[in-house]
């Protein structure tokens, strides 16, 4: 039924130098520039050859494949993920994306009905993330209730730290039970580093469930899970580790895999309490493997190739990039350089601290030279702030139809920044040709041509 030899071949890369000789590994556009890479990621034209051969192995015969042929792939897949987080293999599966990851979590926490239940969070929080805390909340009656904890920007961790000790330290005084804290190991919108190894020690020391919203980790910045050790924590492999969209790891130690007692959606691996009804026999063979495993072995029938091709992807960036530490010490260096730069061209400044541990990732938010103000401001380009989002709409909508890139442009904190991701198919050239494109958008933003 299919050869499988080509799971475990002997294909081998070439390495390649890391700027623009890298894009002929990807698939982009010739006239296309990504500076977008965090948001949805991409990955090696090798790596869609990989997907697509054990899409065709599937079809080749349906019932070999997804029975017995895709747990044994999937097995193998998350013993090489496991390796690159260091952890054992039993504490980590797939799911589709960290938003998912963090839902499962969520859904499946068992909250007190005293109603004293807390989840913290920033309020930098990822969107999506932030609003499964709210429905966590509202589809429990309030049993559970959120504590968002605001910071602003610039800020050292000892004062991020500061103020996560701070609303624990409210909550209780409120006679609140802080359960759960959500936070990030990279926050998404602006783009900066988050000290989470010292706010999950803080959780464990103060006994409160970390839940690490960790979408931009995995091939991203440099991860020992047995060290940090989390109560829950998901990546996504799509964004930096050039998996296929969709594709996440969830890793849950064992202490607390009794929690997790469903996948998203429900499926034939959840078992029952002691005494409860059994429901329809499993369909799938009898499998020893633990009950958290099974959950998340078989949900449905969706196309889950993106979840084992992750070892080609993992090989990919060995042979052909150096590996994981070459990869993050180029693209944070990249995009360092790069922030500093597109500042320097558009006169503003790039978004730090002192002590410039926000940037020590490969995203980097540099401010527009754009002034809020209802009056016009000589010598500046001014745009009343009330249209904030809708100049902001209109910058990222013109960059793809006249510039052919992306570059995410928010308002935050009353002023327009840029977020810019460094990967190992651009080089410095690349982001002057981006500070000047957005020089020339922000003059036009100015002149009101989003109106």
């Amino acid at each position: 039924m299919g050869d499988l030899s080509i799971a475990g071949d002997s294909t081998s890369y070439e390495r390649t130098p890391f700027g623009r000789q890298m894009l002929k590994h990807f698939l982009f556009d010739p006239a296309y520039k990504n500076f977008n890479h965090g948001s949805f990621g991409t990955y090696p034209r090798a790596i869609r050859d990989k997907q697509r051969y054990y899409l065709d192995l599937c079809e080749s015969a349906p019932d070999q494949y997804i029975r017995y042929t895709y747990p044994q792939l999937l097995d193998e897949s998350r013993e090489a993920v496991a390796k690159v987080l260091n952890a054992p293999v039993d504490t980590v599966v797939y799911v589709p994306n960290a938003t998912t990851g963090v839902n499962v979590v969520l859904r499946n926490l068992v909250w007190n009905p005293d109603g004293k239940d807390e989840i913290l969070y920033f309020n930098t929080i990822y969107g999506a993330s932030g609003k499964s805390i709210i429905y966590t909340c509202e589809a429990n009656n309030d049993l559970v209730r959120p504590r968002e904890i605001p910071i602003t920007y610039p800020i050292e961790d000892s004062d991020l730290i500061a103020l996560f000790k701070k609303a624990i330290k409210a909550s209780r005084a409120a006679r609140k039970f802080p359960r759960v804290a959500v936070f990030d190991t990279v926050s998404s919108m602006p783009g900066l580093a988050v000290p989470y190894k010292e706010l999950t020690a803080i959780c464990r020391e103060e006994g409160i469930l970390s839940l690490i919203d960790a979408a931009h980790a995995i091939g991203h910045i440099p991860l020992d899970l047995t060290a940090l050790d989390p109560d829950f924590f998901v990546s996504n492999c799509h964004k930096w580790l050039f998996a296929p969209r969709g594709c996440a790891v969830l890793y849950v130690p064992k202490r607390n895999q009794a929690l997790i007692r469903s996948s998203l959606p429900t499926s034939h691996g959840f078992v029952p309490r002691p005494g409860a009804s059994s429901g329809t026999p499993n369909p799938l063979d009898v499998s020893s493997k633990s009950e958290f495993v099974n959950n998340f072995e078989f949900v449905g029938t969706v196309d889950n190739s993106s979840f084992v091709v992750v070892p080609e992807a993992i090989k990919w960036r060995e042979q052909v990039c150096g590996g994981e530490k070459a990869i993050m010490e180029y693209n944070t260096d990249l995009t360092r350089r790069a922030g500093s730069l597109v500042a320097q061209i558009l006169g503003t400044k790039v978004l730090d601290n002192s002590t410039q541990t926000l940037t020590n990732c490969c995203l980097v938010n540099v401010l527009l030279p754009l002034t809020p103000s209802k009056e016009k401001i000589p010598g500046t380009n001014t745009i009343d702030p009330q249209y904030g989002m809708q100049a902001s709409q209109w910058m990222q909508r013109t960059l793809l139809a006249e510039y052919k890139t992306f570059i995410p442009i928010f308002f935050f904190q009353g002023q327009w920044w840029a977020r810019l991701s460094g990967q190992v198919y651009l080089e410095l050239a690349d982001f002057e040709w981006a500070a000047a494109t957005l020089k020339e958008l922000c003059e036009r933003a100015a002149n009101t041509e989003f109106a």
